[in-house]
């Protein structure tokens, strides 16, 4: 994947956020973390991954892979706002089994790296966060294509006040 394109999209984005908004002299850190946690809830939510309850079905894939890349932006935005990046294996890793397991290492490392905005925790985070997405079947294409989108509808929501 190319990372370092994905990290100058989401810093235009951002940017722009943040000079429209008025948000250019703030810290966001402990905001995009909480929008992460948030984001992260949609995702495990839309995949049913938890509920042992429920006999109801997974949401499609095109839903879950953009929930998925919501969470994707604001991992780029917390490496941008502690000024790291993530330079990848530029291959997709490992998938672990069991969603609800990876879900859990992906929370635990957004919460080390919350306490302790290292680089190590940043790579952790991202590593955890990029099985999490081969354990739900999505390809590393796939993923960037979303990506995309999902930054263009980002643009176009601000250009409509959102």
């Amino acid at each position: 994947m190319n990372w370092k394109e994905l990290f100058q999209m989401q810093q235009q984005l951002d940017q722009r956020i943040e000079e429209e908004h008025h948000l250019t002299d703030q810290d966001l850190f402990s905001k995009k973390v909480m929008a992460l946690f948030v984001e992260l809830g949609e995702l495990a939510n839309e995949t049913r991954c938890f509920k042992f309850w429920s006999s109801k079905p997974a949401k499609e894939q095109k839903v879950i892979l953009e929930e998925y890349v919501d969470g994707l932006h604001f991992i780029l935005s917390l490496g941008l706002e502690k000024q790291l990046s993530f330079q990848g294996t530029g291959t997709m890793l490992d998938k672990e089994e069991d969603t609800t397991t990876q879900f859990h290492k992906v929370l635990g490392e957004l919460h080390l790296f919350q306490q302790s905005p290292t680089s190590t925790h940043y790579e952790q985070l991202f590593y955890e966060f990029l099985r999490l997405g081969k354990t739900l079947g999505f390809e590393e294409g796939e993923i960037q294509e979303a990506y995309y989108l999902k930054n263009e509808v980002n643009h176009q929501r601000q250009d409509q006040g959102y």
